[in-house]
C-alpha cells in the first residue's frame, strides 16, 4: 500500500510549479538585462521608468521631425542659392545691355539670354522634392505652383499655407516657404507706388523720375479719394507743379518746385529726381509689391527696344528703375535664403539639445533599471537549486510504501 495521498501530490506539484516559475523569472531578468520588468517588481521604479520611456519616445519622434524639416528647408535653401545666381546673371546682362556700343542684334542676344534665365528661374520655382511634391505650392503640394501665360506673365496657382512640424514640446518650425512669398511679393524698390511715364502727347525728355513714394500717414491716406492714382503735371511755369487725385481734385500745388524736393499729400511722401520741363507729366499708382518674373520680363522688353530709343531720357529712367527693382529682387531672394538658413540653425541646435537630453535620460533610466548581474546570477542559481531539491524530494517520497519497511 502506497503512503502518498492526493493532497501530497497536489502540494508537491504546486511547490515545483512555484520553484519553476522562480527559475523562469530569474532567467527573464538575465536575458533582458533589466531588474524591473513589471510593476510588481518595483512599483515606484516602474512608474519612473514609464516616464523616462515616454520622454525618450517623444525625443525620437522630434528627431524624426527634425530630419524631415532639415530635408525640406535644405532643398529650399539650395533653390534660393540657384535663384540668387540667376538674378546676378540677369543684372550682369542688364549692365552689359546699357553699353552704348551695343547693336540691335547684340541687345536681342542679351534679351534671349535673359529669357533663358527667366525659364530657369521658373523651373526652380516649380521644384519638387523626393516624393514628387511641389515645394513652393503651400498646402497644395500636388499643384504646380507657377505657369507662364501667353503674354509672358507668370501665374501663381498655389496657396499661402505654411506647413509646420513639432521639434520640441513647445517648438514648431516651418518646413516650407510659399511661392507667393518667395517669388511674387517682392518689395517695390521705390516704395508703395509705381510710376507710369507717358510717351505722348509729351514724352519725358527731361529724365524726371520718382525716387521714392511711400505712405507715411496711413490714417490720412485711407480717407483720401479712391483709387489711389495721382497725376503730376509740370508748368506752365518752370517751377510749377500740381498733383491731382483720381477724381481730378488738386491735392498739392507749388510754384517753387526744385529737384529732389519731397512732396507731401494725402499721407504720402514723394521724392523726385531730375528737372522736369513744362508740359511734362506722369502718374503714380498704388503697388507695394512687384513679382520677380515681371521684373525680368520688363528687363527683356527694355533690351528688345533696341539701341535707338524714341525717348533716350525715358529709356534711362526705365533702366534705373529696372536695375533698382532687380536689386530689390536679389535682396528679397537673399532674405528667403537667410530664413532657410536660420531654420536649419534652429533645427541643428534643437537636435543637439535632444541628443544631450536623450543621453541624460538614458543614463538615469539605466541607473534604476539595469540588472546587477552578479546578484541576479546568484539568485538564479539559488532558484535552480530549490527547484532541483523539490523535484528530488518528490521523486523519492512518491515511491515509498509499507513494503519498504518489511
Amino acid at each position: 500500500m502506497r503512503v502518498s495521498t492526493a493532497q501530497f501530490y497536489l502540494q508537491s506539484a504546486q511547490l515545483m510549479s512555484q520553484k519553476s516559475s522562480d527559475v523562469n523569472e530569474q532567467m527573464a531578468y538575465l536575458s533582458s538585462g533589466k531588474r524591473v520588468l513589471t510593476a510588481k517588481d518595483d512599483a515606484v521604479t516602474y512608474g519612473t521608468l514609464a516616464g523616462y520611456k515616454n520622454d525618450l519616445a517623444n525625443i525620437e519622434k522630434y528627431k524624426r521631425n527634425i530630419n524631415q524639416a532639415e530635408s525640406h528647408n535644405s532643398l529650399q535653401e539650395v533653390v534660393f542659392a540657384d535663384a540668387e545666381n540667376i538674378l546676378n546673371n540677369v543684372k550682369a546682362l542688364m549692365l552689359q545691355a546699357n553699353n552704348g556700343a551695343m547693336s540691335d542684334e547684340d541687345l536681342q542676344t542679351l534679351a534671349n539670354q535673359t529669357r533663358n534665365s527667366l525659364e530657369q528661374l521658373l523651373d526652380l520655382a516649380n521644384s519638387q522634392n523626393e516624393n514628387g511634391d511641389y515645394i513652393f505650392s503651400g498646402y497644395q503640394t500636388e499643384q504646380q505652383p507657377f505657369s507662364q501665360q501667353s503674354d509672358g506673365s507668370v501665374l501663381y496657382s498655389g496657396d499661402s499655407g505654411v506647413r509646420e512640424l513639432q521639434i520640441a514640446k513647445n517648438i514648431k518650425i516651418p518646413t516650407n516657404q510659399t511661392g507667393d512669398a518667395s517669388f511674387m511679393n517682392v518689395a517695390n524698390a521705390i516704395g508703395d507706388f509705381t510710376a507710369n511715364y507717358p510717351t505722348a502727347p509729351v514724352a519725358n525728355t527731361s529724365g524726371v523720375a520718382v525716387e521714392s513714394a511711400n505712405v507715411t500717414d496711413r490714417g490720412l491716406y485711407n480717407t483720401s479719394a479712391m483709387p489711389h492714382d495721382y497725376t503730376f503735371t509740370f508748368g506752365p511755369g518752370a517751377a510749377d507743379l500740381n498733383v491731382l487725385d483720381s477724381g481730378g481734385a488738386n491735392v498739392f500745388t507749388t510754384a517753387t518746385y526744385v529737384a529732389g524736393q519731397t512732396i507731401t499729400f494725402d499721407g504720402i511722401d514723394v521724392t523726385l529726381s531730375g528737372n522736369p520741363l513744362p508740359g511734362e507729366s506722369f502718374t503714380i499708382s498704388e503697388q507695394e509689391e512687384v513679382t520677380i518674373f515681371d521684373t525680368i520680363n520688363d528687363a527683356i522688353s527694355w533690351m528688345e527696344q533696341g539701341s535707338v530709343s524714341a525717348s533716350p531720357e525715358q529709356h534711362q529712367v526705365d533702366y534705373s528703375a529696372l536695375l533698382n527693382q532687380l536689386n530689390s529682387s536679389m535682396s528679397h531672394i537673399t532674405s528667403r535664403r537667410v530664413d532657410s538658413g536660420i531654420r536649419l540653425q534652429v533645427l541643428d541646435s534643437q537636435e543637439n539639445r535632444h541628443l544631450d537630453t536623450e543621453l541624460a535620460l538614458t543614463s538615469s533610466k539605466s541607473t534604476i533599471e539595469d540588472l546587477d548581474f552578479a546578484k541576479a546570477i546568484s539568485e538564479f542559481e539559488q532558484a535552480k537549486l530549490a527547484l532541483q531539491a523539490s523535484q528530488q524530494t518528490f521523486s523519492k517520497v512518491q515511491g515509498l510504501s509499507l513494503f519498504n519497511y518489511i
